[in-house]
């Protein structure tokens, strides 16, 4: 049986009695109820994030801080594939889905035999338009189905049993710069499908399509247009090629009906040559799954010059601000600072800088949390060449942080990285880089490490423990019950820290760097942690750092489970 606790919030409160009402954990396909559960039904994982909320936290706790010590593999198979993993696996009656960038796989989840296979085809050409690697992130399940998204900008839903495809949609073309290397969310029935490509020139966009039929149901521009009120955020026809990719997925709440989705820098870099606040660029937008339409939006940074993007996960809590419960939505955002945000309204109500070293603002506005340029950020505005911090890769990058309700901490991999950085011209051209800015990261001289496993009060910034890891990690975080935070390392270990005090409980050294999120569930009583290895993505490509170029290449999965008798 899966082992099922009372988490100390409304709404995995909610959620818990919405799976004892429906029967989820029994259905012969995964239903919206699946997907409404998903973060409390701890046999499958269905759902990007471990559940609509992205919390990225199970009340499993057979795997705990005493336990750890004994976790050992229990399987492992190779994904044929030498690029960057990035996908997190998932698992639903006794199957475990993987994808790669070419690839989905289907194994038998208590043996790892290969059920099938399922490959794409691709032009070589289209390479040359993807920016830090080709990679997948991946993919949801959902009325039989799993839906992904493929690099060529293809939406497509494959059959959970035989693999075969069962519908599939073209967003978007590849020459002009657009890739898709991100995981859809379903809500309500719709696909939501965001792009990447926001340093090629592109025009940003998140997509709805029926998740039946893949028919298409609307499209949301990220950089507003004249028939938008925020058009006049952006100065002549500069919208057109403005950026805003939607490259990470969102969350959802369904008891508010709101999409969540983060939206990223506007294009190019340089922003001289784009006046205005260029909304929705660097933003938090909430729609309606529906239609489509805005709710409400939330910029981070108006006008940024410095490819900070918006596209983090969007964690949904419930948390207790100025005496009263709040819902709101938590976001490490790259350019260093803490958000949290009320999930229906869209109001600030905190941001704090939870970074070491951050040059480019000297504060955030009380109210409206907008920056505060410093000194520094106006002289790159003024053409000169200046030491940033953080650097472009952020203060925390792609990697998923995670949420514990029981702890109230945000675990995360975070950076502590400059750049050199000089703003340039460049001209458009159609599928070419536009970004009209030149940079180079700074290594530390002073021996410091480039980052940390990071435990973080939301509501404060402050970090209750740290532990450094250098190179960084960047496959983001899974927090459980048993006291446990799992990451995986670029050199390749999976490590499990105490939830409370950082202490290091655990190492396993896999074949390959981890840059790809964990998982667990429950099988037959027992519980398992999975992760895909694959060396690969923006840091193996372009951080100057010595130990990378030591890892071995190659995709496998490994999957972990405790030995008969070890979870006593």
């Amino acid at each position: 049986m899966p082992v099922l606790r009372k988490l100390p919030t409304a709404q995995t409160a909610l959620i818990a009695t919405l799976l004892l009402a429906s029967g989820a954990a029994s259905a012969a396909a995964p239903t919206r109820d699946d997907l409404l559960t998903d973060a409390v039904n701890t046999q499958d994982v269905v759902t990007y994030g471990m559940g609509l909320n992205v919390n990225r936290f199970s009340p499993l706790d057979q795997i705990n801080a005493k336990t750890v010590e004994k976790l050992a593999p229990a399987w492992t198979a190779n994904l044929d594939d030498d690029r960057g993993q990035e996908a997190q696996p998932l698992v639903h009656d006794g199957v475990l889905y993987a994808i790669t960038h070419k690839s989905t796989f289907a194994f038998d989840a208590r043996t790892g035999k290969q059920l099938w296979r399922h490959d794409l085809n691709y032009e070589k050409r289209m390479a040359r338009v993807v920016c830090c690697g080709l990679v997948a992130r991946g993919a949801v399940l959902y009325e039989g189905k799993l839906i992904r998204q493929a690099l060529d900008n293809r939406v497509l839903a494959l059959d959970m049993k035989t693999g075969q495809e069962v519908w599939s949609v073209q967003a978007a073309d590849w020459q002009d710069g657009y890739t898709m290397t991100g995981a859809p969310l379903v809500a309500d029935g719709v696909v939501i499908a965001g792009v990447a490509g926001g340093d090629m020139g592109v025009r940003g966009f998140l997509d709805g399509y029926d998740a039946s039929t893949g028919k298409k149901l609307w499209r949301f521009w990220t950089t507003a247009g004249p028939d938008d009120p925020a058009g006049k955020t952006w100065e002549g026809d500069a919208y057109l090629h403005g950026g805003g990719a939607t490259w990470l997925p969102g969350s959802y709440d369904p008891k508010l009906d709101l999409v969540y989705w983060g939206i990223g820098n506007p294009g190019p870099w340089n922003a001289t040559v784009r006046l205005g606040d260029n909304l929705y660029t660097d933003s938090v937008v909430a729609l309606r799954p529906k239609t489509g339409e805005r709710v409400w939006h939330y910029q981070y940074i108006p006008n940024d010059t410095f490819d900070y993007d918006g596209v983090n996960e969007l964690i949904q809590a419930d948390l207790e601000i100025d005496g009263k419960t709040r819902q709101v939505i938590l976001n490490a955002n790259r350019n260093g600072f803490f958000y949290v945000i009320d999930r229906a309204t869209g109001e600030l109500l905190r941001a704090n800088q939870f970074i070491d070293n951050q040059n480019w603002a000297k504060g955030l506005e009380p109210k409206t949390g907008r920056p505060i340029l410093s000194d520094t950020a106006k002289a790159v505005l003024a053409g000169e060449e200046q030491v940033i911090w953080p650097s472009n890769i952020g203060g925390k990058n792609w990697g998923p942080a995670s949420f514990n309700p029981n702890t109230g901490l945000v675990y995360l991999n975070g950076f502590e990285l400059s750049m050199k950085y000089k703003l340039l011209n460049a001209s458009w051209r159609r599928g070419m880089m536009f970004v009209a800015a030149d940079f180079s990261f700074r290594l530390p001289d002073d021996g410091k490490p480039l980052g940390y496993l990071r435990a973080v009060d939301p509501l404060t910034g402050k970090r209750v423990w740290q532990v450094p890891y250098d190179p960084p990690a960047n496959g983001g975080t899974l927090s459980t019950a048993g006291e446990l935070v799992f990451t995986g390392l670029m050199t390749g270990e999976l490590v499990a820290h105490h939830a409370r005090t950082g202490k290091l409980l655990w190492s396993h050294q896999t074949a390959s760097g981890i840059i790809g999120p964990p998982i667990t569930y429950d099988l037959d009583g027992q519980q398992y942690v999975a992760v895909m290895s694959g060396i690969g993505g923006l840091l193996a490509l372009y951080l100057p750092h010595p130990e990378l170029a030591k890892v071995p290449k190659g995709g496998s999965l490994t999957v972990f489970r405790l030995p008969a008798g070890g979870a006593q």
